[in-house]
């Protein structure tokens, strides 16, 4: 099924429609309105530059570069140079959807009509969106404050044919990916390279796509706690609504009616209705509204700042061609998303866990009445004992993970940036939280799906037995010890891909 282009403004564009182009199931245009504000955000630049007013960035060095004038045969050598020079990222490319997500910010904070460049910057941009010529941009190398300068420029390069590029599959250079289709490099004119790497787009892109994957861990959370309350012969008591009437956070209260709807109907927990000497469950089990709601809560804050974000002007200086100004500030600053992306990573680590914790309460026969590590001959066998210390060792590293970036400014640029976000860095640290979730979570659903086979022939509620019948049809049983990396790499594909929560939620 295909899709309209979104059409970008810059006021309206959405983290879904950010995830549709950066996995290239859609593509993205400039809208007319659009269109015509960065006409006259151009023709206002045009108009200084023709008065021989001193504009930064436009004819002026950058940075503490800032008091050196250009004459006006080097501007446009200017920003050509800008984008060479600050082309410094080093290490391990993003992968080519994180790129096309900061693509397709960046060409919609520009078509805000705020920074003063042509509308072809920004059609070039969305060409090689629609070509799928995606830039190599290495993925250390900026401090989230003056933008996301580096990453920026590594994009920036490839419209006007340098650096390289990702096309067809294969690694090859920007020029030759646009001669191959028939795109010409762009000439950049005034104002442009600076509009073009001035901004918080990478840090912004890295974090929607890693809370749209956090989002549905918190979903996947309450279908693996379901399973795990019915494997363990808990009480869905504490999911009661009234329980979450009296404490009215949203996030709660969602966590708490998606938990009630998942287990109700289980033949497992009518099996233990009656002479269960038990008062309680462990909070693990009986706590689970209030700490995925806390990361619903959380995650919802997130969505704000991302919201707002992708939709900013960014750069610097930003152009107001209404009010006749041109005023250097700091929305290129990244503090804002820093922090939010580092509240994030602490969400997921009080997801993971949480969710460690019932794995090993499954796990552990003084404490689930089940055989030792769900082995089938214990002692012989070891069944799923180092799956637990998988999940520990990935808990481990998301709790270091959990140290914010946002907190660890250190100055730049000859003291001119003397305090920076980090942003960067927190977006990095998000991304590398969700993959570790996504994973304990793939070792809960297994443990989980196994547990609950114990109580056979009783069946869970209608949610749970359809996500164990889609976990059943991509991972067999235990019949003895066997390896299990790849089914829990196949786990974690259905957990991070949403299918698991989808199965369970399908209708009739």
């Amino acid at each position: 099924m295909s899709f309209p282009p979104v059409q970008l403004n810059g006021r309206d564009l959405t983290l879904e429609e950010v995830e549709a182009v950066a996995h290239a199931r859609r593509g993205a245009r400039l809208s007319d309105d659009a269109r015509e504000s960065v006409r006259r955000s151009r023709k206002y630049i045009e108009s200084l530059l023709s008065s021989g007013q001193r504009v930064y960035g436009v004819n002026t060095g950058f940075g503490r570069l800032a008091d050196v004038v250009i004459e006006p045969d080097r501007q446009r050598e200017l920003q050509q140079n800008l984008l060479r020079s600050h082309a410094a990222g080093v290490g391990r490319p993003l992968e080519s959807h994180e790129v096309r997500a900061l693509m397709l910010l960046r060409a919609n904070a520009l078509a805000r009509g705020n920074s003063g460049c042509r509308p072809e910057v920004i059609d070039q941009l969305l060409t090689l969106l629609d070509h799928d010529i995606v830039p190599v941009v290495p993925e250390s190398g900026s401090v989230g404050a003056s933008g996301d300068l580096a990453p920026l420029a590594h994009v920036a390069l490839a419209l006007i044919g340098e650096g390289h590029v990702v096309h067809r599959g294969s690694r090859a250079t920007a020029a030759e990916a646009l001669a191959e289709e028939g795109i010409e490099p762009l000439e950049l004119a005034e104002k442009e390279g600076l509009a073009l790497i001035n901004g918080t787009q990478a840090t912004t892109g890295l974090g929607i796509l890693a809370l749209l994957g956090a989002e549905r861990a918190v979903d996947c959370a309450e279908v693996a706690g379901a399973m795990s309350l019915d494997a363990l012969k808990g009480t869905p008591a504490a999911f009661r609504p009234e329980v979450h009437e009296a404490r009215p956070h949203a996030g709660q209260k969602e966590s708490g009616r998606r938990l009630w709807s998942l287990i109700s109907g289980s033949e497992i927990r009518e099996s233990h209705r009656e002479g269960d000497s038990r008062v309680q469950d462990p909070y693990c089990l009986r706590c689970m509204p209030q700490v995925h709601g806390a990361a619903r809560h959380a995650l919802g804050y997130v969505r704000q700042v991302l919201e707002t974000e992708a939709n900013s002007a960014t750069d610097n200086p930003l152009v107001f061609p209404e009010a006749e100004i041109v005023i250097s500030a700091g929305n290129f600053h990244a503090q804002l998303v820093s922090q939010a992306l580092d509240l994030l990573v602490i969400a997921l680590a009080d997801l993971a866990a949480i969710s460690e914790r019932r794995i090993e309460r499954m796990l552990n026969p003084d404490l689930s009445g089940l055989s030792a590590f769900l082995a089938r001959r214990p002692g012989l066998e070891s069944g799923l004992m180092i799956a637990q210390v998988t999940a520990v060792d990935l808990l481990g590293e998301i709790r270091v993970l959990a140290h914010p970036a946002s907190v660890d400014s250190v100055p730049t640029s000859a003291n001119q940036e003397d305090h920076v976000s980090m942003g960067f860095t927190a977006a990095r640290k998000a991304r590398r939280a969700v993959e570790c979730v996504h994973y304990v979570q793939a070792v809960e659903v297994m443990v989980a799906a196994e547990a609950i086979e114990r109580h056979r022939p009783l069946k869970s509620s209608t949610g749970i037995e359809r996500a164990l019948e889609l976990v059943r049809a991509e991972v067999a049983p235990l019949q003895g010890d066997r390896p299990i990396h790849g089914d829990l790499e196949t786990l974690k594909r259905l957990v991070a891909s949403g299918a698991l929560v989808s199965s369970s939620s399908e209708t009739g």
